[in-house]
């Protein structure tokens, strides 16, 4: 790890994992044709020349594809991880040695650790913020207030970050445009349902090796992510319950064939846990009590808060480490709780994140929305901004031509149809 100085070009674990690290970019980028089309585009461009852009994300092979094409754009790129846990060591000493893009990111830095990289993140002066949970714009806001005139605009691709930054934007506290990735067609149909759905699940069974097949699956939350993983929890034979707090939701859970009902009564019912919200404390000191002696507990949420881990360490007896991301939580009925991957990303945690067929369009979305505010710097008030409907399609329509898929389109008479109020049936 380099040494810590005020003024570091980089702070890894070591830089010698760039060669693994290399490889794995390159089999990652075999399957974000979206992106290489984009990247291709922009070497030529130079959309971002000039511009400082931060990227607070996990360091994973997608992700580094994507500071990739940023810098070919001209960036002065940096990149910090936005979870503890979801740094890809090798991926991170690549992107130092091989592309010269200085990254401050270790798996399993601790908070303090990760705090001083935001900081680090933001004495580059950065034009543009690429933020997974919205705490470099956080710590921006409430701390280099100084620094805000330099500020572009920024983009977010987490559920829980756009709750952060709307409630930032009620407050009046939002002083520049957020690009609100996470809500584009592109994005959270794929990412959240297919990838969270995916990705979820292999980061338990890799954390623990348990069979999914007859476990019953508390899922906490029916939001795309939670969608996805109920989806592919029952792909594997599991019984899933839904618990929800929205009736939209709740109803929807229902007619895709799920149990729906409150936690309280999902608690002694299942030998696994998932929580997807985004929100506070969803399994709580309560819902431990009344657990099966074994229940195993894990969050596909982005921060670590939605399970309540200081209540279940403050009564347990003991805790021990009985499998690498998995711990095991003693009570004093004598029963125990299983937590994987400390409570964080357990996708990210005990697995490589989210596969890189639906990054590219996630990623897709971040490059363009950098664009965005670049081409729009000036003209957009402070506020909260969807990727335009034709940037969306247009991701759309290079992923079907990177998959060899063709549609149909209108034709003429067709157009002239729809368009019309005077012809009828």
């Amino acid at each position: 790890m380099t040494a810590t100085t005020p003024r570091l070009k980089h702070e890894v674990k070591d830089l010698a994992l760039a060669p693994l690290g290399r490889q794995r970019i390159e089999w990652a980028a075999r399957e974000m044709p979206v992106l290489k089309q984009i990247r291709d585009r922009f070497a030529k461009e130079k959309p971002f020349a000039g511009l400082r852009i931060v990227a607070c994300s996990h360091v994973t092979t997608e992700t580094a594809n994507l500071a990739i094409t940023l810098k070919a754009g001209g960036a002065d790129a940096l990149l910090i991880a936005s979870n503890p846990l979801s740094t890809q060591d090798d991926v991170a000493a690549c992107l130092v040695t091989d592309h010269e893009i200085p990254v401050f990111a270790i798996k399993g830095e601790d908070d303090e650790t990760y705090k001083r990289h935001v900081q680090i993140a933001l004495d580059h002066r950065p034009n543009i913020i690429i933020d997974d949970g919205s705490d470099v714009v956080a710590t921006v806001v409430q701390e280099r207030k100084e620094q805000l005139s330099e500020i572009i605009g920024t983009t977010e691709e987490t559920t829980t970050g756009i709750v952060r930054l709307r409630a930032m934007l009620n407050d009046g506290a939002l002083p520049f445009p957020a690009m609100n990735v996470n809500d584009a067609d592109t994005k959270h149909f794929f990412d959240n349902r297919y990838g969270t759905g995916q990705s979820t699940l292999d980061g338990i069974i890799r954390a623990t090796n348990v069979l999914l097949a007859g476990k019953t699956i508390v899922v906490v939350g029916y939001g795309w992510c939670g969608k996805g993983t109920a989806m592919r929890a029952a792909g594997l034979g599991a019984n899933v319950i839904v618990t929800e707090i929205d009736p939209i939701k709740a109803i929807e859970a229902v007619m895709d064939g799920f149990r729906v009902m409150p936690m309280a009564e999902a608690a002694p019912l299942a030998d696994l846990f998932v929580t997807v919200t985004g929100n506070k404390h969803v399994i709580r000191s309560e819902h431990f009590d009344v657990m099966k002696d074994g229940a195993i507990v894990c969050n596909s949420g982005h921060f670590d808060i939605e399970i309540d881990l200081k209540s279940l360490r403050e009564k347990s007896t003991e805790v021990k480490n009985v499998r690498p991301f998995t711990e095991e939580y003693h009570l004093p009925s004598g029963k125990s709780v299983v937590v994987l991957g400390e409570g964080r990303l357990i996708n990210l945690a005990a697995a490589e994140g989210h596969p890189s067929a639906v990054m590219d369009m996630s990623f897709a979305n971040q490059a363009l929305g950098c664009e965005y505010l670049v081409k729009n710097k000036g003209k957009l008030e402070p506020g909260m901004y969807s990727i335009p409907r034709e940037v969306d399609e247009e991701i759309a329509s290079l992923k079907l031509q990177g998959m060899g898929i063709e549609i149909d389109s209108l034709t003429a008479d067709q157009i002239e149809y729809i368009n019309s109020w005077t012809v009828g049936t």
